[in-house]
């Protein structure tokens, strides 16, 4: 078994509730209401920065020109494309960019923060991998249904899904698998241990959605 395959089998439980969850349902037929969308933006919205320095920090670690490529070209998706749909939306949906941080979104930036300072590739490709395959995994289901939904929907959906989006995850898969072998048992625990943490932030994160963030105005 790959390595991220073993890791994600660990948290198995909690990876198939943040995966097929009431909230994207919910988002993907459309039933999902204004407000709640809103809502979660707000404070997905909030992870951008922590993701991007992240993500430049794993970029900066890794072992070779070829292998860093893939993360600065998915770099420029995050701070283009991505971005972009953040503030169409909450100008759509009439909503400030910024907001107070939830619990479970300060959750979030405290583990990335957290990956960022070990200054370990494989630290920081843990909780990447976490961030976009969970994302890639509850998306795909839904993606024929992304152009018959509002584009805060359906825009939503299209990020996280297709032949781009999986190269993304395939690549960082890859790169932790790679980078697996070489490391020492406390090495590896210390990575499964933010990967897994990962996995119960993100289901959480979910389950607040649901329940409903709030909208900051």
């Amino acid at each position: 078994m790959r390595p991220t395959e073993l890791l994600k089998s660990g948290v198995q439980a909690d990876w198939t509730a943040a995966t097929d969850h009431a909230f994207t349902r919910a988002l993907a037929d459309g039933s999902l209401s204004p407000d709640k969308m809103a809502g979660y933006l707000q404070q997905d919205y909030l992870f951008v920065d922590g993701f991007v320095r992240l993500l430049a920090s794993a970029i900066a670690q890794a072992p070779t020109l070829a292998d860093a490529v893939p993360a600065a070209q998915f770099l420029a998706v995050i701070t283009g494309p991505e971005n972009t749909y953040f503030l169409r939306s909450f100008e759509a949906l009439e909503v400030p960019a910024d907001a107070p941080a939830s619990p479970e979104a300060r959750a979030f930036q405290d583990l990335m923060a957290e990956a960022r300072a070990t200054g370990r590739y494989e630290c920081m490709l843990a909780v990447l991998l976490v961030a976009e395959w969970s994302y890639l995994d509850w998306a795909t289901p839904f993606e024929d249904r992304a152009e018959a939904l509002p584009f805060w929907l359906g825009e939503w959906i299209t990020l996280h899904t297709g032949e781009g989006f999986a190269g993304v995850v395939a690549y960082l898969r890859d790169q932790l698998d790679r980078t697996w072998p070489g490391l020492s048992p406390d090495e590896q625990a210390r990575a499964q241990d933010l990967f897994h943490r990962a996995v119960k932030l993100e289901r959480a994160f979910f389950d607040a959605a649901w329940a409903g963030f709030g909208v900051a105005r």
